[in-house]
């Protein structure tokens, strides 16, 4: 017997899809997938950013100190200038360093900047506009993996550099390899025994693996700092000027700005690791995981040749680029450096709340699917043995296309119950009363007629609902165009959701309607029994005359007041397990 769970994907199928690249694609597999992206990468080990050789002008040494080194008869050479010129003799020192170090990045780097105007020329516009297409990139991969979940990501990464651990943390916190076959351990015995296991693997991260996982923390820092840089602040900053054929703009407008994407870029002086862009990639291949012609190799073979080319430019960037020099020379500060961007340090955090998350989520997985078993069991003996009939055209593990319709196993449990409980035992109970009983009270009959219509006409109502929902019926043409739909992904999936609302309602009505029904019945066939003229509910006038002489029509009664409250509290475990209690 299977039946699906409520909260259903507006998407049948796409939730699977994704949890089998990210959470159930296995560790071996992940593993040969990086060994092929390997033999197939051209990624350059090469550093992104390198230290520059610095000239004499550019020693990290201040004015003052560097001045006083100077041998006498110079220090005597700019006093004297600076008595015509109206400055001190370190200040006519340091500009004279500062006019050089100009005049070497124009020899060395034409068409960047123009150290006597404190400009930006339209080459390094050019260069920061690449630069900002090459992170624009990234801002996409990261904005579908690590921004979606962060942790979700650092327990991907983990497994391809912590295999034995991530190996350890899966098998250690299953509820079901804890409890073992017909284990009779409490829940809470078996969460302690998974926290233990989530522990003692994270005891055995070596020093080695967590500066591997700092490192890739670190990297994925600098490229979310740097595809996130406002460049458009930047680029917008230029206007054009003849004169030079192009866009200018004057350092000091840009001057913190660029000091900031220094910064960021003397971050970034490592490619990042290949697990790195490989946990990245699989989390965008999840957009296009449910087309027809999707092929996972092809996907990450193409996303890592875009990152190529776009590491590619941020390194040619900094070598062509010396943004250093040019903020030394507009900060008039031969002592100017950038400065590391800090963070990355938390990624064990992250990771660590992810795999509590995760052991919380198996055990409440764990704990459902109990419920689920017994239910089974609870069906089984209700029905007598009877197998759970299930809506044609409703998702379920045998038609994962089906429409993933909220209260549809109510509606499977109440057609069941139709044939196996109230047509074969109930409906010889109270047919007699229908026919030939006399109540007291008029009320009672007119009650007691209307539940009876709402429970013959049940198999009705929902073969009429379950013909509704088939591709021939209203509500299956709408599920079925609105999946078709072209629009966008948002705008399809809130149509999908309409007409999977519409589908609820109407089977919750029916639901309602035989709840109401057997509540009704239960009150009529206790008043019966209970005799009570003073009551709501009174007893038949002839009674004695249905009952005969053996009794059994009075067992009879009080055996349908039974089955009627237990299908009440099945109808209730079943949204228990589904959620909606």
């Amino acid at each position: 017997m299977i039946f699906m769970a409520d909260s259903p994907a507006v998407f049948p199928g796409e939730d699977k899809v994704l949890n089998q690249l990210v959470s159930e694609l296995a560790v071996e597999e992940r593993i040969n997938l990086l060994d092929k992206l390997k033999s197939q990468s051209n990624l350059s080990a090469d550093l992104l950013y390198e230290e520059e050789e610095k000239t004499g002008e550019e020693e990290a040494a201040g004015s003052e100190e560097s001045y006083a080194h100077l041998p006498w008869y110079y220090r005597v050479f700019y006093f004297i200038v600076g008595i015509f010129k109206g400055k001190s003799p370190a200040k006519i020192f340091e500009d004279g360093r500062i006019g050089r170090l100009g005049r070497d990045i124009n020899a060395r780097f034409p068409g960047l900047y123009d150290y006597q105007r404190n400009v930006l020329l339209p080459e390094f516009y050019q260069r920061t506009a690449d630069l900002k297409e090459a992170a624009r990139f990234f801002y996409n991969v990261l904005d579908v993996s690590v921004n979606k979940d962060r942790g979700g990501f650092y327990a991907f990464l983990g497994s391809l550099e912590m295999g034995e651990i991530h190996r350890l943390l899966e098998a250690g916190t299953d509820p079901v390899a804890i409890a073992g076959p017909g284990s009779s351990t409490g829940e809470g015995e078996l969460r302690q025994a998974a926290f233990r296991a989530m522990e003692n693997a994270f005891a055995g991260i070596s020093v080695e693996q967590r500066n591997t996982m700092y490192k890739s923390a670190r990297s994925l820092l600098c490229l979310k700092e740097l595809s996130s840089f406002l460049f458009d602040r930047v680029l917008m900053a230029f206007g054009f000027e003849n004169s030079a054929s192009g866009q200018v703009c004057s350092v000091n407008i840009v001057r913190e700005m660029l000091e900031s994407l220094n910064n960021i870029l003397c971050s970034l002086k490592e490619p990042p690791p290949l697990p790195l862009l490989e946990s990245l990639f699989i989390f965008v291949t999840q957009e296009k995981a449910g087309e027809q012609d999707f092929e996972l190799d092809r996907e990450m073979r193409n996303l890592l040749t875009r990152s190529e080319n776009a590491l590619a430019t941020i390194r040619e960037f900094n070598r062509q680029t010396p943004l250093t020099p040019i903020l030394r020379c507009a900060n008039r500060n031969l002592s100017f450096q950038p400065k590391q961007i800090s963070g990355g340090e938390d990624w064990f955090t992250v990771y660590r709340e992810y795999w509590k998350r995760r052991i919380e989520g198996r055990f409440a997985e764990y704990m459902s699917q109990k419920r689920h078993r017994d239910l089974v069991d609870s069906f089984r003996h209700f029905l007598k043995g009877t197998n759970l009939k299930l809506l044609e055209n409703v998702v379920s593990e045998s038609n994962p296309d089906g429409i993933p319709i909220p209260g549809a196993l109510s509606l499977s449990f109440l057609l069941s119950f139709y044939s196996a409980v109230f047509m074969a035992d109930i409906n010889r109970i109270l047919r007699p009363i229908l026919i030939d009983g006399e109540f007291y009270k008029r009320e009672n009959r007119t009650e007691f007629t209307e539940s009876y219509n709402d429970l013959i006409k049940l198999e009705d109502d929902i073969r009429k609902f379950e013909g509704d929902i088939s591709s021939a019926g209203d509500l299956g043409k709408r599920y079925n165009l609105a999946r078709q739909d072209m629009s966008s992904l948002p705008v399809k999936r809130r149509k999908v959701q309409l007409v999977i609302e519409d589908a609820s309602r109407s089977a919750s009505a029916i639901t309602g309607r035989a709840r109401s029904a057997c509540g009704t019945m239960i009150n009529i066939i206790n008043g019966i029994l209970k005799k009570d003229p003073d009551g709501k509910y009174d007893t038949l006038a002839n009674l004695s005359q249905l009952a005969g002489k053996g009794g059994a029509f009075v067992t009879g009664l009080n055996n349908a007041a039974e089955q009627f409250h237990k299908t009440l509290r099945l109808l209730d475990d079943i949204d228990v397990m589904e959620g909606r209690r």
